[in-house]
């Protein structure tokens, strides 16, 4: 394979000026009064927050920066204002790649003596933002539960992702979500934002990342490496979520750091709109017989 080097002074650089620009909107969200405003700011987050998880995302592969001290400390700060603990969503992301359109992880299929109700509630929770809301609350049940068993409860993929998890990172992750709320609520009070203004801002990014979480997914071939696709939006956006929705490409050389995503696979291949693939999963669960193995079940991620 090419040796693809990592961007690291431009990602020190995106990573700066995402951090000064949500925190220029934070601040901003104490100083409107009119809801329009708020709005604007809500999908200001949005976009720009977007961009910061794709950097985040980086950092998750350890391709932010070749240094792993720089590359976790930056990944940890953008984190914050996720926001969410960064090796738990570490943690969850790299068995993501691990587990990949099997039975583990098969969000829009539902399998004879599953409970389709509550998997379709799942599914849905995901499109309209409430996949978010739950990883927001995460933040307060890791700092008072750090055993973090109770989500094993939830579904096959959270049992799954707490099989993969490695105990070493318990107090780190408590660590990192007593962070992330001291952060926030400081914020808040330091720039006396209305709580209705904050969290419509906050959300202003969790529905769209929510909404996108398996829009590259859904209806995919059943295997770990393929199990993705490519899709498209405005190439201004494409870049600002840095090839973020080059996502086949991604999962099937996912150490390849995000300037070169587009170079991978076959150009000739058609990229369908991230749009029109988001309402397609508005047709919900489709049943399935055939059962793919996560061949790393149990397996603890480093």
């Amino acid at each position: 394979m090419r040796n693809y080097r990592i961007p690291a002074r431009l990602n020190i650089a995106i990573a700066t000026v995402q951090l000064l620009a949500m925190l220029a909107l934070l601040w901003g969200a104490g100083r409107v009064t009119t809801w329009w405003a708020v709005a604007l700011l809500a999908l200001g987050y949005g976009v720009i927050m977007n961009s910061a998880f794709a950097m985040l995302h980086e950092a998750t592969h350890g391709i932010l920066h070749a240094r792993r001290g720089v590359n976790d400390m930056v990944g940890a700060i953008l984190a914050l204002f996720f926001p969410v603990p960064y090796h738990l969503f570490r943690q969850g992301h790299l068995g993501h790649h691990l587990r990949n359109r099997s039975d583990d992880e098969a969000f829009d299929l539902y399998f004879e003596g599953e409970n389709r109700f509550w998997k379709g509630l799942l599914l849905y929770g995901t499109l309209t933002g409430l996949f978010w809301v739950v990883i927001f609350l995460t933040n307060l049940f890791v700092l008072f539960c750090p055993s973090l068993t109770m989500p094993a409860r939830i579904n096959r993929t959270a049992e799954a992702f707490l099989e993969s998890f490695h105990p070493r990172y318990r107090r780190l992750v408590q660590g990192e979500a007593l962070a992330v709320i001291l952060l926030h609520l400081g914020l808040v009070w330091m720039w006396r934002i209305p709580l209705s203004h904050y969290l419509a801002v906050m959300f202003g990014f969790g529905f769209i990342w929510s909404a996108m979480q398996y829009v590259h997914h859904y209806g995919t071939e059943r295997d770990v490496l393929k199990g993705a696709r490519n899709l498209r939006t405005f190439r201004l956006l494409d870049w600002i979520w840095l090839n973020h929705n080059w996502h086949r490409n991604h999962h099937s050389q996912p150490t390849v750091p995000w300037l070169y995503l587009p170079q991978l696979g076959d150009p000739a291949e058609p990229r369908g709109r991230l749009l029109s693939a988001y309402f397609t999963m508005w047709q919900g669960l489709r049943p399935a017989t055939e059962h793919v193995e996560n061949r790393f079940a149990g397996k603890i991620i480093q």
